[in-house]
């Protein structure tokens, strides 16, 4: 497979030498994080400038995900990269690619997926410690603009598999916010109706529940369902969502 560059980033990687998967590999930059070693390799996340243009620059070492797909294992880039373009077909809002590219040399196989950061985005995780202070109004905006994301996810039959307030980034508008997603390796079909679709939501309520009230997921559902906020089948998605906390703090 040929490395992939997108059309719009193409001259400016050309400009500064680094339209080649090696010129990416050996640049030398912090991370912004600490290295993901759980596969038994190694992957790292950089933050890249470019004139006025951001980037976080992916790199990966024998860090695999194993699948019907690819029953030997492939980098988890890999499969990150094949979804990014997938949302991008469905026009979900999300994270956009401008270079992919993978090699194999002696038994290491390494990836680098580019991506274009998010400047001037915020995610909703970083919200949520003020969330108290903040207008009503903002509140009620920021929830609309996550129900409508999710609503537009599951409509094409799509599960982010990773519902966190950290994946979710928000951005203030004339209407409210936009929305979009990052962090698509685990996403698949939607194969399971509710069951699936009550996934998503779950994960997104364990890590909002000390901040989101009763009444923002019945504004949650409300938006998503597209349903009046007081109606019955906004109740039922509503307690079962509940019923499906308690389950779990009991088990915990």
């Amino acid at each position: 497979m040929s490395d992939f560059i997108a059309s719009v980033d193409k001259q400016l990687l050309v400009e500064n030498g680094l339209d080649s998967f090696e010129a990416l590999w050996n640049l030398q930059l912090e991370t912004v994080d600490e290295p993901n070693s759980e596969r038994g390799g190694w992957s790292t996340v950089s933050y890249l400038k470019l004139g006025d243009r951001g980037y976080f620059l992916k790199r990966q070492s024998n860090h695999l995900t194993r699948s019907l797909y690819a029953p030997f294992g492939e980098p988890t880039f890999a499969r990150e990269f094949r979804n990014i373009e997938y949302y991008q077909q469905l026009g979900i809002p999300a994270v956009t690619a401008a270079f992919f590219g993978t090699r194999t040399l002696a038994n290491e196989k390494q990836a680098i997926l580019l991506t274009h950061a998010l400047d001037g985005w915020q995610d909703l995780e970083s919200y949520l410690p003020d969330w108290f202070t903040m207008a009503k109004e903002t509140q009620q905006m920021i929830i609309k603009a996550c129900g409508l994301l999710l609503k537009k996810l599951h409509d094409k039959k799509v599960l982010h598999g990773c519902f966190y307030p950290k994946h979710i980034f928000l951005k203030p508008s004339i209407d409210g916010f936009d929305s979009c997603l990052i962090d698509l390796e685990k996403t698949r079909r939607l194969h399971f109706g509710k069951r699936d679709r009550l996934k998503d939501i779950d994960t997104l309520a364990r890590r909002t529940k000390n901040q989101w009230l009763e009444d923002d997921y019945r504004l949650f559902l409300n938006t998503y369902l597209d349903k009046p906020k007081d109606s019955t089948e906004v109740t039922d998605w509503l307690n079962r969502l509940i019923k499906r906390n308690q389950r779990k703090e009991n088990r915990a």
